[in-house]
């Protein structure tokens, strides 16, 4: 057992390599040994191209140890044609001696399909090797197939006294800064990590943000604005270029533009919202404001984790950071800045 978690250890590192880059595929890793060592291994690079098993039987200097070689990857191998044809199929072709699996695939055309046939094909399988890591790290996969929405994080800065924002008494514009100007590598690393990021109308009104994550290389999130009653001219806002695609969920029927797309959600309750992010194929989405959309999600307790920044300075006054109950999962320092992740558990 501890072998296999030894190499299992080594799937989850590959398959973080992913994050940002699959979805809304999942994050896998694969590793193939022979005799103690290490001759193969890869993960999956990109959405739409090859899985984690094929870059990893690709990278196999000597084919015909394959034989007498077990195969460890993070989550069970697909038994459908997608993009690419079944991997449950490839390891039976290549008549591996043994197959570990880190869980099971939620997704219902594979769900115990992929172990199944390479069972029938006569190779040795276990299953459940670091099951909870597995699960931990394909969390946004597993709760857009199982709770049929987007896994839901919610972010927020706010000063050590509790205030996430300064008084706008004079509508002041412009964004006010709570956390050090090298916590935009940490949030904008995060931001690639997720498939959408939305917020308000107010934000945009207010601090006009781009929503990129241009501290760091990888891509950009999707854009959703909540804007009900279309209240804005999206032209003049960074959120209204055609750089990346833009969602804005209104009540009224606009015709879309070019990356510029507007989506009528059956209503603005949580649940609506996250259906219509559902149906646009969104396996996540971190909600950075303002206050009212925050506080709607924390308030419908459908929301699977936070991450709280604290800068160094207080403000004595403005507007008040939203309260949130839940489970700390960890907290860090970040230079000179605070973090906290708490989970919805």
């Amino acid at each position: 057992m501890r072998e296999d978690e030894k190499y299992m250890r080594r799937c989850l590192e590959l398959a973080k390599l992913g994050a940002g880059n699959v979805a809304p595929n999942p994050m896998v890793g694969a590793v193939i040994v022979h005799n103690g060592k290490i001759i193969g291994e890869g993960y999956h690079q990109k959405y739409g191209e090859a899985h984690a098993e094929v870059n990893a039987f690709g990278s196999v200097a000597f084919p015909d140890l394959l034989k007498e070689s077990t195969v460890y990857v993070s989550l069970e191998p697909c038994s459908h044609y997608g993009k690419t044809p079944p991997c449950c199929n490839l390891l039976i072709e290549k008549k591996v001696k043994r197959v570990v699996v880190g869980c099971v695939d939620p997704y219902a055309e594979v769900s115990g399909n992929g172990i199944k046939a390479i069972e029938e094909a006569g190779i040795e399988v276990a299953v459940g090797v670091l099951e909870k890591e597995c699960l931990e790290l394909n969390r946004r996969f597993f709760t857009f197939h199982t709770k049929k929405r987007p896994y839901v994080i919610l972010k927020w800065a706010q000063s050590p006294d509790g205030y996430m924002d300064i008084d706008r008494h004079h509508k002041e514009k412009g964004i006010h800064w709570i956390t050090q100007a090298e916590t935009k590598i940490l949030t904008h690393q995060w931001r690639h990590e997720e498939a959408a990021i939305l917020v308000g109308k107010n934000t945009v009104a207010t601090d006009n943000p781009q929503l990129s994550c241009r501290a760091v290389r990888g891509n950009s999130p999707i854009r959703i604005i909540l804007d009900p009653e279309m209240r804005l001219d999206y032209g003049a806002f960074h959120v209204g270029d055609r750089s990346v695609q833009t969602y804005i969920l209104s009540r009224k029927k606009v015709i879309s533009n070019g990356n510029l797309k507007f989506i009528q959600p059956k209503s603005f309750e949580v649940s609506d919202i996250l259906f219509a992010l559902y149906e646009l194929n969104i396996l996540s989405v971190i909600i950075e404001g303002g206050k009212k959309t925050l506080e709607s999600f924390i308030q419908s307790g459908i929301w699977d984790e936070a991450r709280v920044l604290s800068g160094t300075f207080p403000l004595k006054t403005g507007l008040k950071a939203p309260e949130i109950e839940g489970a700390e999962r960890t907290s860090f320092l970040y230079g000179k800045d605070s973090v906290k992740i708490i989970g919805n558990d």
